[in-house]
């Protein structure tokens, strides 16, 4: 084993304060660095390993030399170069950041750094859905959207309890792992030209910000001021107060207009109330010609009509793939709107073989929404539900029109030009995938739930998708439908029905494709339960509102997670079964099979319980609240000090808290802040 030196550098605002070395050894006889920037107090905030050729390390007979130059300021801490052609470039930044690039012309670059002890959150959508981030045993993908693992939304944003924040730039190659086999206890982004991302003409690059606040709650709305945006608007009111009634986990593609119909007097004739109709699966000639199917519908305008006498408007479900079967196929691959590879234009989906129309290409997706208004126009229809949008439906490897470069923003640069083109309709809107567009005023739905239990895309994982969504800036969730799917044999019993719909009542929408009166002998009391429910969701449609309002003015989430009342609350930090609308109800719903009580952990406020009025100081921990199936644990914040409380032997003596952002300034934050840049070089020879 070799002996190697290390350089330590230890550096503050101001700049270097001193350096010592210290002995590495390392045996592999290859030549290669780390960077490594610190807080004051030692935790790790960067680790960036550079490396690549043989094993996956830097096969080179010298270490890097700096590449600092006299035009460069104190604010670059310091800059690398490689024999190779590797660069690395830390830049302190006004903001209390600091930027962090680094490029390549092949190879890996790694940057990991300790979980450690904080609590991480972030990312996107997964299956399982775990909360927070740590709870992961190997998780290991390519942050790019893909209908694997139901990851509709990946965005490279990351930040953890103590204050640190990730945001990554468009355009790196980018891997993320966390508690992964080969690095358990880390989380690690790798960038390297693998697919699903295509080869680049001069390498590649990293870049991305390293952010420290006071804490959570600082280091989120910091990065929703700075880089991951505000929706501009909030979806239909409508869509938000009444329930959503869809066709498809009842009837699947079995629907015509007599189906439709019935359905509509079903809803009407058992007395509950809506803000929209549905027409899910086959309605077209074929999928992706847009034209109605009147064998099953032969008159859609009259349906329509029919819907909106009795009360209805009516929402209908599309795509953006069209299969070979289909004219239209050949007509947009004749225009060239079709995503294409090195083998043609095939692709295959849920429903079979076709193409998938090309939003990089500005002219294809205009073609795709003047059909879609047609169908508006020309059917009485009043807004679309809009599927799929993920990466991986498209032919391998694709040919995107994203230009050519380092930094490209490739492939995902396409879910974010499919989600903005659905953006342009009306706010009736749903879409269920989402890049980097966290600024469009229309619902993103979840993916597809199955009807089970637990957070592996069941129950559970409503509520932890929900913080999910929300704490990577997308506060207008759709909620998916009420019972999940019942895929591939799955059946939504009673129990489960009623508990997802307690669980959905604080979300911003509640959706309907089961429906209570199938549950025979059960029917009137599942009915009763869910018109309580519903009028109790509608009770507080303000609430929510208000929450979009909010939202969109400074970014505070619809429903966040109940630390946002403290964010120094490590209980709370850890809570994934809980959450907030807006911050003033805490919903704690039943989320366990067969469970009639559960524990509900408030934090620190004075809270009022919705069912039975009794008051609590938090923090507590009420021990086996009683919840038999028609009943739903929440509670409301108080502004002031109850005369008495339900705790015992507790004073209420919390102090009242408000919606304003935790005291502390960048300023102040920076003025104390410590860093540690560790420049590590190892040289021993080579085999």
């Amino acid at each position: 084993m070799a002996a190697v030196a290390r350089l330590l550098l230890l550096v503050a605002a101001a700049g270097v304060l001193h350096a010592n070395a210290l002995p590495l050894e390392d045996g592999h006889g290859l030549v290669y660095e780390h960077l490594t920037i610190k807080r004051a107090n030692g935790d790790v905030m960067m680790n960036l390993a550079v490396e690549g050729g043989m094993n996956g390390r830097l096969r080179s007979p010298a270490a890097s030399t700096s590449c600092k130059t006299a035009k460069d300021g104190d604010d670059v801490l310091d800059c690398r170069r490689w024999p190779d052609g590797r660069t690395l470039r830390v830049t302190q930044l006004p903001s209390g950041c600091f930027f962090v690039e680094s490029s390549a012309t092949a190879g890996v670059m790694q940057d990991c750094r300790p979980i450690g002890t904080a609590n991480w959150f972030g990312g996107g959508e997964e299956i399982p859905q775990k909360w927070p981030l740590e709870k992961y045993d190997d998780l290991s993908h390519a942050m790019v959207t893909m209908e694997t693992a139901n990851r509709g939304i990946q965005d490279p944003f990351w930040f953890t309890s103590d204050g640190m924040y990730i945001f990554v730039k468009p355009g790196s190659p980018l891997f993320v792992e966390i508690n992964s086999k080969e690095k358990p206890g880390e989380f690690c982004m790798t960038s390297t030209v693998e697919p699903p991302y295509r080869e680049r003409n001069g390498g590649f690059q990293h870049k991305y910000y390293l952010c420290e606040r006071p804490d959570a709650k600082q280091a989120f709305l910091h990065a929703v001021e700075n880089f991951l945006g505000k929706p501009t608007g909030h979806p239909d009111e409508r869509m938000i107060k009444q329930p959503v009634w869809s066709t498809w986990a009842k009837y699947k593609a079995e629907i015509n207009d007599a189906v439709v119909r019935d359905f509509a007097t079903q809803i009407k004739n058992n007395g509950f109330e809506n803000s929209q109709f549905e027409i899910d699966d086959a309605w077209e000639t074929c999928y992706g010609s847009k034209i109605v199917d009147k064998t099953r519908f032969p008159d859609m305008k009259g349906l329509t009509d029919w819907l909106k006498s009795q009360g209805f408007r009516v929402t209908i479900w599309t795509h953006p793939f069209i299969n070979t079967d289909c004219p239209t196929y050949k007509e947009a691959g004749d225009l060239g709107y079709l995503v294409k590879n090195a083998t043609g234009t095939k692709t295959h989906w849920w429903n079979g073989a076709g193409g998938i129309i090309d939003f990089t290409n500005p002219a294809a997706a205009n073609w795709f929404e003047s059909r879609h208004k047609k169908v508006l126009e020309d059917n009485g229809i009043d807004g679309f539900k809009f599927d799929a949008g993920e990466t991986s439906w498209n032919p391998a490897m694709p040919e995107f029109n994203i230009p050519a470069g380092t930094d490209e923003d490739y492939p995902s640069k396409a879910t974010k030009d499919y989600v903005e083109t659905c953006a342009r309709f009306n706010d009736l809107t749903e879409v269920r995938s989402a890049y980097r567009t966290q600024t469009l005023p229309i619902f993103v739905r979840m993916i597809d739930k199955d009807s089970r239990w637990g957070d592996n895309n069941g129950l559970k994982s409503l509520v932890t998708t929900l913080l999910q969504m929300n704490m990577v800036g997308y506060s207008m969730v759709l909620p998916d439908m009420i019972g999940g799917n019942q895929y591939n044999g799955e059946v939504a019993t009673q129990e489960l029905f009623v508990r997802w719909l307690q669980a959905n009542t604080f979300m911003p929408a509640l959706q309907y494709a089961l429906v209570p009166w199938d549950y025979g002998d059960k029917a009137a009391e599942t009915i009763a339960i869910s018109k309580k429910f519903n009028a109790l969701h509608e009770q507080y449609t303000n609430v929510i509102v208000a929450a979009m309002k909010k939202n969109i003015a400074d970014g505070t989430p619809v429903n966040p997670p109940i630390w946002w009342l403290d964010p120094t609350d490590k209980k709370a930090l850890a809570e994934d079964s809980e959450f907030l609308l807006g911050d003033t109800i805490l919903s704690a719903p039943v989320l366990e099979e067969g469970a009639v009580k559960r524990d509900v952990y408030l934090p620190k406020g004075y809270w009022k319980d919705g069912n039975n009025g009794k008051m609590y100081t938090g923090p507590y921990t009420i021990k086996d609240y009683p919840a038999p199936l028609d009943t739903l644990p929440y509670f409301i914040r108080q502004d002031n000090p109850p005369a008495t409380t339900a705790n015992p032997n507790t004073a209420p003596t919390a102090a009242p808290l408000s919606s304003t952002t935790p005291k502390g300034s960048a300023a102040a934050l920076q003025s104390s802040l410590a860093l540690l840049l560790a420049a590590v070089a190892a040289l021993v020879r080579l085999p």
